[in-house]
């Protein structure tokens, strides 16, 4: 309820001041997929940094050494298998934060964050065009839902394992939702 009174709000406070509104906008779904997907990365890379690197857990198995000893070990927090399936669990709700919209300067889809990490409107708002549709986004927590649901352990294991750059190997290499963004060189 709070997301559609921002979203109303956000609405009103930039029809008043000059916002514009793309209409008529087709959005290529696989696009679309493409950004939840790196999105939902960035989310999840962010609720990871909040989990103090203090804590510590002791994970391990039930699995006798020879000595009949069980094998533990302590990790931070972040970097447990638990601790990354609870961050995975509500990581969506993040999505009712975005909304679609074109970035006046290339014309290129994009999703949003209606506010920044601190709770500030976002300072790009007069710099894209929104988007307006029918489900009021719930699309991007669907798709969401879908990623996390399907590529979850891969997931897992990335931040287990301490993987560089987990959006480009999963939304690109892994799921290839994304295709690869090729630089001005490449091109």
């Amino acid at each position: 309820m709070l997301v559609l009174y921002l979203l109303l709000v956000s609405f009103q406070y930039f029809r008043v001041n000059g916002q514009s509104f793309a209409s008529n906008t087709k959005i290529n779904p696989k696009e679309l997929k493409c950004l939840v997907c790196e999105k939902t990365v960035l989310e999840i890379d962010r609720a990871i940094s909040k989990i103090s690197p203090d804590k510590m857990v002791e994970v391990g198995g039930f699995r006798l050494d020879g000595e009949g000893n069980y094998q533990h070990k302590t990790v931070p927090q972040s970097r447990s298998e638990l601790a990354l399936s609870e961050v995975m669990e509500t990581i969506c709700d993040k999505m009712d934060n975005y909304i679609r919209a074109i970035w006046k300067e290339n014309g290129t889809l994009t999703l949003l964050s209606m506010t920044s990490e601190d709770g500030l409107m976002n300072p790009n708002w007069s710099d894209v065009d929104i988007i307006q549709d029918d489900d009021l986004n719930k699309s991007l927590k669907y798709n969401c839902e879908g990623i996390i649901e399907e590529y979850e352990e891969k997931l897992i294991e990335y931040y287990l394992d301490g993987t560089d750059n987990i959006a480009e190997q999963l939304c690109i290499e892994y799921t290839k939702l994304c295709h690869s963004k090729k630089s001005k060189d490449e091109l």
